[in-house]
């Protein structure tokens, strides 16, 4: 048996927590760690990426779907660089993740400056910018706490990603298991690691401020997922009777099947959410940290709105505005007292409420199903959801990516069960997650299952190449490219509002790049599409073939989620490109109301 290394001493570690695979790409200085994975085969698996910055994302898809810590490596230096746009997004979704982060030899610090040290600089300061915390580890002795800081910190109340940040010659180092023992701490294997409940008063003045109202509501965010509480909110949302409505993040907190549940509350979501959501005299903020597009730039909660929040965090409650009762707790735990103090009696609302919601709703469902049901040429996206819909598993996954993809996913498909079940990069909301966020995801779905992505061309072009990854591991991923020729959000933000159109075209006049074509040639199944009556034989074919295929759908290049863009769209073309003086002004914090 070969001699034992710091390699083996972190990956019985890591095995020890559960992690069954490791996304990212080896290094001179990480080499010890894949010798390690070489001989623990069956218990843990490395998976190669092709590009660091995917890496990172591809750990966070295997988070949101496990409820686990996410790990990649990355060599030093070209290989660090690239983590932050991975780390923020988990970072600020509460993703919970560990970098394995290889650096040269402790004694040369001095040769770390300008890179005289090939590849060398200060990663720890660089990483704590992106992560909640980084480490650089100093000895051998010091590893195995340093290990057991980095889970209980990345799944501790609020989640996020951590760095370890290991000398050369700390990996390569002798490791003997009898002298120096890989004890774990079998808590922080999932997130949260801790859980706590507001206290009773807060609990009971919450319950007696959902007495009063007549038009409550209740808006979930991501953090229902991140505490595993989903079940416990759908029972409460049930007896509770109020409008429900979620978070992009938060989407499948409470299944969308209900006759309450008006979608999400984003610009890109649900015309009933946007409706309704500001109608209500109390609102109840579910691990949501009302921020920007959830709060339609802060013009939520209203002056007259009464509101509860709440989170397990405290730097939320009082962020952008004063709530009326606080409750410092985990979502789960803190529910499941507030459903308890509430007793038989359940919120008495007005039956002119519930009237107004059906109203809404049925309105908004009849403009969706006639959309869905589009056959025009060129296509429009909801009849490409419409497809999607109706073959969606309940064991699927479907990895959305940034823009105006998230929006016809939470505007067009609905969550059918609580829980996680679609993805969404809103941490950072930048192009490129959902392929590699699905190589994450379908390494730990149940046999059978697929993962789903949608992306516009745009975003798809950012990581084209990890479909290579996505072939060489026989992925069970159906990539959807809805293909405008062109960065949609942007072509339509100079449509609108200025004279012309100006780099926001993706393809020469007169071709079209073939993603369908490049994903064959790297080894995928690839399927194109530009009429109506194909996509659902090609979403067939797509679903039945056993590994990871690339449907292309041709579409309108100006179609868009956004009611309001919708609505410009429709006006005349001197009135949709007068643009607006723009005043820039702080948020007006307010103070929420007693009811």
């Amino acid at each position: 048996m070969p001699n034992l290394h710091a390699g083996d001493l972190l990956v019985q570690m890591l095995i020890e927590y559960g992690v069954e695979r490791i996304y990212g790409m080896p290094g001179g200085q990480t080499t010890a760690l894949h010798d390690a994975i070489s001989r623990n085969e069956g218990k843990i698996r490395h998976i190669l990426m092709r590009d660091e910055r995917n890496a990172a994302y591809a750990a966070d898809g295997y988070a949101r779907v496990t409820g686990k810590v996410g790990v990649c490596d990355v060599t030093v230096g070209p290989g660090t660089n690239l983590l932050p746009a991975g780390f923020l997004e988990a970072m600020n979704a509460s993703i919970p993740m560990l970098g394995i982060v290889g650096d040269v030899p402790l004694d040369w610090l001095s040769l770390k400056q300008k890179g005289i040290a090939s590849q060398g600089f200060d990663q720890v300061a660089f990483l704590k910018t992106c992560c909640k915390d980084a480490f650089q580890v100093p000895s051998l002795t010091a590893f195995p706490e340093l290990i057991r800081t980095a889970f209980r910190i990345a799944t501790a109340p609020r989640p996020g990603p951590v760095a370890l940040v290991i000398p050369h010659e700390i990996f390569d180092a002798d490791w003997d298991p009898d002298t120096l023992k890989a004890v774990t701490d079998n808590r922080t294997v999932h997130m949260p690691y801790l859980r706590s409940v507001a206290p009773p008063t807060g609990i009971q003045q919450a319950a007696d401020l959902i007495a009063k109202a007549k038009r409550p509501a209740l808006v979930c965010g991501g953090g229902v997922h991140g505490s595993d509480a989903a079940a416990e909110v759908t029972a409460f949302a049930d007896r509770l009777g109020a409008l429900v409505a979620t978070s992009l993040s938060g989407k499948g907190s409470v299944p969308e099947t209900r006759d309450y549940h008006a979608g999400v509350l984003n610009p890109l979501g649900s015309e009933a959410a946007l409706k309704l959501v500001p109608e209500a005299d109390l609102i109840i903020w579910c691990g949501s940290k009302v921020s920007q597009n959830t709060g339609l730039n802060w013009t939520l909660p209203t002056a007259e709105q009464a509101t509860i929040t709440i989170d397990i965090d405290p730097l939320e409650h009082g962020r952008t505005f004063r709530p009326t009762v606080p409750l410092l707790g985990d979502v789960r735990e803190t529910i499941l007292a507030l459903d308890a103090a509430m007793g038989d009696s359940r919120v008495d609302t007005n039956p002119d409420w519930h009237k107004r919601i059906a109203e809404v709703k049925a309105d908004c469902t009849a403009t969706r199903e006639t959309e869905m049901a589009s056959d025009q040429i060129p296509i429009q996206p909801p009849r490409v959801m419409a497809e999607i819909a109706k073959r969606l598993r309940a064991d699927d996954v479907m990895v959305s990516d940034a823009s105006f993809s998230a929006g016809w996913i939470s505007g067009y498909l609905l969550a059918q069960k609580p829980g996680r079940q679609f993805v969404f990069a809103r941490g950072q909301g930048g192009l490129g997650y959902s392929v590699p966020g699905a190589i994450g995801a379908a390494e730990v779905i149940p046999k059978g299952a697929k993962v789903v992505t949608l992306a516009g061309d745009g975003a798809f072009s950012y990581t084209v190449g990890e479909l290579a990854t996505q072939a060489q591991y026989n992925q069970p991923i159906i990539n959807v490219v809805i293909n405008n020729g062109k960065l949609g959000w942007i072509n339509m933000w100079q449509k609108l509002y200025f004279d012309k159109t100006v780099s926001v075209d993706l393809e020469r006049q007169g071709s079209v790049p073939g993603y369908a074509d490049a994903a064959s040639a790297l080894g995928l199944k690839g399927i194109y599409v530009d009429k109506p009556d194909q996509i659902g034989a090609a979403l067939d074919e797509a679903f039945a073939h056993d590994g990871p295929c690339v449907v292309e759908v041709r579409i309108d290049e100006d179609a868009t989620p956004i009611h309001s863009f919708k609505r410009r769209f429709s006006e005349p073309s001197d009135t949709k490109r007068a643009r607006p003086g723009t005043v820039y002004k702080l948020r007006e914090w307010k103070v929420s109301p007693d009811l």
